[in-house]
This record gives structure tokens, C-alpha cells and sequence, in this order.
């Protein structure tokens, strides 16, 4: 009975390996010079931690600071819209 389930599990691994091989190996982009620079190598690594502090660290304090009601407390001022092309130009005074 063992032998039976170690050769059904080696043929699922096999078989699963076969079938999540890709069919050929080959770049989605075309290599330079310029990826192969020494800082580019550094950037690679830091990357995901400048995307992983983005997410993870920045935009939940900035959801907290950007509420409406606390806006004033911390001196946020809100953005443009992202769905118009007029830039945020602030409270204008009265007179205007």
C-alpha cells in the first residue's frame, strides 16, 4: 500500500512538474548594458523594500491623515482630482 502511494505521489509530482515547465526559455524583454550597471543590481534588491515601506508603512498613514475631520489637525491639504486636469489650487479667499 505504501509502495502504491509513493508511486502515485512521485507521478502527481512528475506530472506536475512537466505541466508547470514553461515550454521555452526566453526573456520577456531584451537585454542591455545598462541593466548589468552596478547600482541597477543594487536598485533590484532595494525595490521591494521601497515598495513593501510604500505600501505597507506610507499609505495607511496617509488614509489616517488625509480623513476629513482630521485634516486640519495634522495640515493636510487635499490633492487635485484625479479625474480632471485642474490642479488643486486651495481655499481661495473671499474677494476673489
Amino acid at each position: 500500500m505504501t509502495k502504491l502511494r509513493c508511486g502515485l505521489g512521485l507521478g502527481l509530482g512528475l506530472m506536475i512538474a512537466v505541466v508547470g515547465m514553461p515550454a521555452s526559455a526566453e526573456a520577456h524583454d531584451a537585454y542591455d548594458d545598462s541593466q548589468s550597471h552596478p547600482l541597477r543590481l543594487v536598485a533590484y534588491l532595494l525595490n521591494p523594500v521601497g515598495f513593501a515601506t510604500e505600501w505597507l508603512i506610507m499609505r495607511p498613514i496617509h488614509f489616517a491623515v488625509s480623513q476629513p475631520q482630521l485634516e486640519r489637525v495634522f495640515g493636510h491639504t487635499p490633492h487635485e482630482d484625479p479625474f480632471s486636469y485642474d490642479p488643486y489650487r486651495g481655499e481661495e479667499p473671499e474677494g476673489y
